[in-house]
């Protein structure tokens, strides 16, 4: 499964930082049902690997499991010895970056000027995560898109509400990435149920 094409169908990305091996099925499936077909792991979790197998072997061929947090060209290999097909960084690393598009992964690296964001494309990048979302502002996207490549997709991530989508969407990004919003350690799978059924409900209002 592409990032893209996974994205086209819910543009939501599921950051699941600290989440246990122990929960992570359930969670997945959670979302899963809710909709969301892109789910990544951060590596500062508890066991992440073992959480990126556990839901890359449980969870249909559609939905796309990788990691966030990714640092290092070893990070990208024992990502994809785990069974994660998508690699998802805080910054524009290009050693890394050309590291995850030689093990064939899809990639998602931190951007947040315009030569971050030329270099992570030249390399290989599939999208960009702007990164902090909290600091940067539609304007700010809609000056973006205006230089990039036609078709760019640039993926705010921090911040996100379900309230907060429509200005972001109507500047040109082509998703989100969701973090403490949708998912914090302990939560039951009700609360995630809840907090993933109003984020597509806002995504779905903003389109």
């Amino acid at each position: 499964m592409l990032l893209n094409d996974a994205m086209a169908r819910n543009g939501l990305i599921a950051i699941l930082r600290g989440l246990r091996p122990d929960e992570a099925l359930s969670v997945g499936q959670t979302l899963y049902a809710a909709g969301l077909r892109v789910i990544e792991v951060p590596l500062n979790s508890p066991e992440p690997l073992r959480s990126i197998r556990i839901l890359r072997d449980g969870l249909p061929a559609d939905c796309l499991v990788g990691a966030g947090t990714v640092l290092s060209e070893r990070d990208v290999g024992e990502v994809r010895d785990a069974g994660g097909e998508l690699i998802v960084m805080p910054h524009a690393d290009l050693k890394v970056v050309r590291a995850a598009k030689s093990a064939g992964l899809q990639l998602a690296p931190g951007v947040v000027t315009p030569t971050e964001a030329f270099a992570a494309l030249e390399a290989g990048a599939d999208a960009l995560k702007l990164f902090p979302a909290e600091a940067l502002t539609p304007a700010v996207v809609r000056a973006l898109l205006a230089v990039l490549p036609k078709g760019t997709p640039l993926v705010p991530v921090g911040g996100i509400t379900p309230e907060n989508m429509s200005p972001f969407l109507e500047a040109g990004v082509a998703g989100f990435g969701l973090g403490s919003g949708l998912y914090k350690p302990g939560m039951s799978t009700e609360d995630i149920r809840q907090r993933a059924d109003a984020y597509v409900q806002g995504w779905q209002r903003a389109r």
